[in-house]
């Protein structure tokens, strides 16, 4: 019996020829990150414990980016000990300011994720890298300190769930809708502790940034990691990029899942997750009169460069309703830069939205629009729990960049073929 893509790398990194799901492992790591919500936990820990020093100055990466640029004298002092911690320590990836941005999209932008790679981090979208074909999982900030201290984390083999989704998608169809899909299919914790391998025609033609979204929300179904198979368009985006050899893993064919579920990816429209769970989806063609008053594009799961450059399209020549409060976040500086120097950035201002510095800022309600009582948000962002983007009285509806750019014009819930 051959082994899945993620057993795979667990196998390599815990020195085993094989591993199977359920078995209980202790496996190196390549990279352990933090921000400035779970790395002061982790600092604290990691002194209780007597550690002195990190396991190794480049395997251990910290980027405040939930509350930054500080928002109160808390978050300040947050970072103030994350920035005491990585300069004693001698870290070499320490970002802030303009050299920080959303973790998540920041460390693949650099390369300090490889294919191949096992990956913690102190928060649940670590799992984002999967779409390079690494083994990438979020956990606390205890695990996060003994990580640091040891390289090493404890773990069990997941078993694995693997979607093929056939065919070629709908316009307007990307990553975000098919992850929402699978959400809406199997419920969020459909996966719990599990892998989710993602595969089929549609997935090959979906562009990294897509992969990026699916591996990203694969928590929300409670999974333990997405994952897709490294191929040529994974190879092209590390290759100018990757600090260490990357390490490129597939599944056996004859690898053993617990399930193998189906989709045909023309069928699946722009979809939407309604308050209070990401699993509450509806197609964009049942959505609706939904009056919103805000519309955030950013975030971890859709702020790169490919989603900006999808809602400008949509944006170009229109502006946001008045009574909608539009947000656009680029993740990081590059992707700022970038979005700048192709317009991006004008197209949006002349549409009326706010532009914002690299932050998560509104995605976990932490700053840069937080709702008020009653009010509705549609959000590139991955959560929509009670209270996630403010007031516990306020609603969050995720969606594609598409979508939250067209409902921003329509100031109600609306895909682009409706304007």
């Amino acid at each position: 019996m051959g082994m899945t893509i993620t057993e795979k790398i667990l196998a390599a990194h815990a020195g085993k020829k094989r591993v199977v799901p359920g078995e209980l492992i202790t496996a190196r790591v390549d990279v352990a990150l933090g921000n400035d919500i779970t790395a002061p936990i982790a600092i604290d820990e990691f002194t209780a414990i007597g550690a002195k020093c990190v396991f190794d100055r480049d395997r251990v990466v910290l980027v405040p980016d939930h509350f930054t640029p500080n928002k109160d004298i808390l978050s300040a002092m947050q970072v103030k000990k994350v920035r005491e911690f990585a300069k004693a320590q001698g870290l070499t990836h320490w970002y802030e300011g303009g050299e920080a941005g959303v973790e998540h999209v920041l460390l693949p932008e650099k390369g300090i994720v490889v294919p191949g790679d096992l990956v913690i981090g102190a928060d649940s979208h670590t799992c984002t890298y999967g779409a390079l074909g690494a083994f990438a999982t979020g956990v606390g900030s205890t695990d996060l300190a003994a990580a640091m201290a040891t390289g090493e984390v404890w773990l069990k083999v997941p078993e694995t769930l693997k979607f093929v989704f056939h065919g070629k998608l709908a316009p307007w169809v990307e990553g975000k809708d098919l992850i929402l899909h699978i959400i809406g299919d199997i419920g969020v914790d459909g996966a719990l502790y599990m892998a989710m391998e993602f595969t089929g025609e549609a997935i090959e033609a979906l562009s990294m940034a897509g992969r990026f979204t699916m591996a990203n929300m694969a928590i929300e179904a409670g999974g333990k990691n997405g994952i897709c198979t490294p191929d040529e368009k994974t190879r092209e985006y590390v290759k100018n990029r990757a600090l260490r050899k990357p390490v490129y893993y597939a599944s056996d064919p004859d690898a053993a899942y617990a399930r193998i579920i189906e989709y045909d990816a023309a069928k699946i429209e722009p979809t939407v997750a309604f308050p209070h769970l990401p699993e509450n989806t509806r197609p964009i063609s049942q959505v609706g009169d939904v009056t919103i008053h805000q519309a955030v594009i950013g975030s971890c799961t859709n702020g790169r460069i490919e989603d900006l450059r999808t809602a400008a399209s949509v944006l170009k020549g229109r502006k946001a309703h008045p009574d909608v409060r539009l947000i656009v976040i680029p993740t990081t500086p590059a992707v700022y830069r970038q979005a700048m120097d192709e317009g991006l950035l004008a197209t949006f201002l002349d549409a009326g939205a706010v532009i914002g510095p690299p932050t998560c800022g509104p995605c976990l309600g932490g700053h840069m629009g937080i709702l008020a009582e009653g009010e509705r948000a549609v959000a590139t962002t991955n959560r929509n729990f009670v209270g996630r983007m403010g007031h516990p009285k306020s609603e969050v509806y995720l969606a594609n960049p598409a979508v939250a750019a067209a409902s921003a014009v329509a100031g109600k819930l609306a895909g682009p073929e409706d304007l």
